[in-house]
């Protein structure tokens, strides 16, 4: 069977984030589309991600993956492409990723007068 993979002429660069443990909420229900932390990467951070999450900071490394990723859509099908095969377009490559390995760090925040 063949399959067609096309690049699309726009192709992004995107990345992952991972975390070592587990990301868990307080009530129990699903993480899907909710807000979960701040990242700070870049130049205000010299080059060091940063995580926070909640009342906890992470610092991480990015790091090339030895293999990349892509992010394929389906854009055709045996029955609608006029007897081609399915078809995928390559929608992004993910070739880094931001690694969080190192334990969480309390955020003690400063009271006036201590």
């Amino acid at each position: 069977m063949t399959i067609l993979v096309k690049l699309d002429d726009s192709l992004n660069a995107w990345g992952i984030i991972e975390l070592q443990g587990d990301l868990e909420s307080r009530v129990g229900s699903s993480l899907e589309s909710q807000f979960v932390g701040d990242l700070h990467y870049g130049f205000q951070s010299n080059g060091v991600p940063i995580l926070i999450i909640g009342h906890h900071i992470l610092y991480g490394k990015c790091v090339t993956m030895d293999k990349p990723y892509a992010v394929i859509q389906k854009v055709g099908d045996e029955n609608t492409s006029g007897g081609k095969g399915t078809q995928y377009l390559v929608k992004a490559l993910v070739k880094q990723k931001l690694l969080f390995k190192i334990r969480p760090k309390p955020i003690i925040a400063a009271t006036p007068g201590m």
